[in-house]
């Protein structure tokens, strides 16, 4: 065994090993007992009671209460404020319910298959996911951020957190009941009978919040003609809210850098930011990377390149040491945010293509920059926005952030500035909107060099319905401008910011105005837990070339129609399939 390979079989280990820290001493079973029985099933049999009674629509708005979630978070929790917790109970939804509509199950042979072979998320895992503690004061934001911060885990759906009174005390108990995403995945893939690919992966193996993932392919042109990759991950080490994961790939296409097949190793962790009251945040991934010619490409075709990656990052939430209390922590959500970040990536072998030209994949690059951020963030829970009316965190407030630092491409060193603005905003009736400014540029010489502008909004008006059926127009307007480019790529149509079903590249300038429309009509079938969503859609594109003139933009158009299915079930997510017109 090689040194590259003890290393990553050590790290895989460590990481497995981790799972073993941190589980909690008592279990459901344990804390039902020291309930008072009558009051746990009285409560047990209301609780969705208040659920659905906290759910609110606008009085004009006839789609039914049970399925249309909007909400603030916080809102179900605030009678409670600074109470105790006396204690924390956990149970489980199976695949045949849902919050949205609790009083009907869903029996049909899919749900039976789903929950026959799916393994619970362990209740010491939920335990290790949770801010709040028994014994402590109820903070309304808090429990709301919980909450939502559950609903971010791969593996979970959705996820509520409830309140019982005990008695009339100034204590409650606080009841939290998830819902598991189906994790087991497979793929399949034949491409003219001569090749192969199939990928295998649990996302929540063993119910233990780690996720295993193997692919293998056979291609009979490839030398060799097997090839395979394995990867681990594990979210909240020990509860530390650190995640990590390792990677080894003998077909490192999905991830690599350039046109070629990559021998890869990959190791990451990362913190992040679960909620505005957590102090630290933060990350660092090491990778190892190398181009292979499994193809046997001529020397002259073959891009021939070895690199490493460093990269680490690491940032503090001011303030939050003055909040210790929950009454300053729901009365002030305004933080400062203070982060740092080192980049390297070396290019230890460059491809002879490239060798001594800008190229945004194949030079080396390093930079050191600092980023200072004021923000204030609510959430709401809405639905029907990316989903198909599973539960949807939709941010409401703003955030400021200041950057710079000095950043290196190849032999070209330049000191970079940049300013960015973002604004959530949920409307009155349950529409959604996005709008964000962004500007960065490096200076070299006394002269701003690879200016960037970016303003964009995004807009979801509120949820109709029509015939029983549900409504969402989507919108969205951007502007995209470069100045003075020197080492960046021009502007193209073909990503979110143009016409991201324009396949052709050869479409570039300096300046670009988009503008883009979305109808999707929720439809109530199901098939087999699958719900379908018929779409129309249209956009065009204004695109100046470079160094002309920006009324000699030329126009692109693009129109379609399409459907949308999902099962809110199963951890992939949505399936479409739609025909486009490009004029």
């Amino acid at each position: 065994m090689t040194a590259f390979h003890k290393i990553a079989f050590i790290v895989f280990c460590s990481l497995v090993a981790a799972n073993a820290l941190g589980q909690s001493k008592a279990d459901t079973a344990d804390i039902l007992d020291k309930l008072n029985v009558s009051t746990k099933n009285k409560f047990i049999n209301n609780i969705f009671q208040d659920a659905i009674g906290s759910i609110r629509r606008n009085p004009s708005d006839t789609i039914n209460a049970t399925k249309v979630l909007f909400e603030k978070s916080e809102a179900r929790f605030q009678r409670y404020e600074g109470k105790f917790i006396r204690y924390i109970l956990v149970e489980h939804f199976g695949f045949d319910k849902t919050f949205t509509d609790t009083s009907n199950r869903i029996t049909y042979i899919g749900t039976k298959i789903l929950n026959s072979l799916h393994t619970d998320t362990r209740e010491f895992i939920i335990r290790q996911n949770l801010f709040m503690k028994e014994g402590t004061k109820v903070s309304a934001y808090e429990l709301a951020d919980n909450e939502r911060y559950l609903r971010t885990l791969d593996f979970i759906q959705d996820a509520r957190i409830f309140v019982n009174p005990v008695g009339r005390t100034d204590s409650v108990d606080i009841i939290i009941i998830t819902k598991d995403l189906f994790t087991l995945t497979g793929f399949l893939g034949v491409s003219r009978l001569n090749s192969v690919e199939a990928r295998v992966a649990e996302a929540n193996l063993a119910g233990m919040a780690q996720r295993v993932q193997v692919t293998g392919v056979w291609d009979e042109n490839r030398h060799p003609q097997t090839a395979y990759e394995v990867l681990y991950s594990k979210n909240n080490i020990g509860g530390s809210f650190i995640n990590g994961t390792v990677l080894y790939s003998k077909i490192n296409s999905d991830r690599s850098e350039g046109f070629e097949e990559e021998d890869a190793f990959l190791i990451q962790f990362d913190r992040p930011l679960v909620s505005p009251f957590s102090h630290f945040a933060g990350g660092a991934t090491l990778s190892f990377n190398q181009s292979a010619n499994v193809y046997r490409k001529p020397s002259i075709e073959f891009y021939n390149y070895q690199y490493n990656l460093y990269d680490g990052w690491l940032g503090y939430n001011l303030g939050t040491k003055r909040f210790t209390e929950f009454e300053n922590y729901n009365s002030n959500r305004n933080r400062f945010f203070l982060a740092g970040r080192y980049f390297q990536k070396d290019f230890v072998r460059t491809p002879v293509q490239i060798e001594g030209k800008f190229d945004p994949v194949y030079n080396s690059k390093e930079a050191a920059l600092g980023q200072l951020t004021f923000f204030k963030q609510d959430f709401y829970k809405l639905n029907y926005i990316y989903g198909f009316g599973t539960t949807e965190d939709i941010p409401t407030g703003f955030s400021i952030s200041l950057t710079g630092g000095w950043y290196k491409q190849l032999d070209l060193e330049r000191p970079y500035g940049g300013f960015q603005l973002e604004h959530y905003l949920v409307t009155p009736r349950g529409g959604f909107v996005n709008a964000s400014f962004k500007l960065g540029g490096f200076l070299h010489n006394g002269k701003i060099e690879d200016a960037s502008t970016l303003a964009s909004v995004n807009f979801f008006t509120r949820l109709f319905n029509i015939y029983r059926w549900k409504f969402r127009q989507y919108m969205k307007w951007s502007y995209t401008q470069l100045d003075n480019r020197v080492v960046y790529e021009p502007l193209r149509l073909n990503n979110n910011y143009g016409l991201a079903e324009f396949a052709s590249d050869s479409v570039n300038g300096n300046k670009r105005i988009s503008i883009y429309s979305e109808s999707v009509l929720y439809t109530n079938k199901k098939i087999l837990g699958f719900r379908f969503a018929p779409v129309i859609f249209g956009g065009f594109s204004l695109m100046s070339f470079e160094n002309e003139p920006f009324k000699k933009s030329d126009i692109y158009t693009a129109f379609g129609a399409g459907i949308r299915t999902r099962n809110e079930n199963l951890i992939f997510g949505t399936i479409e399939l739609k025909a486009i017109y490009l004029p």
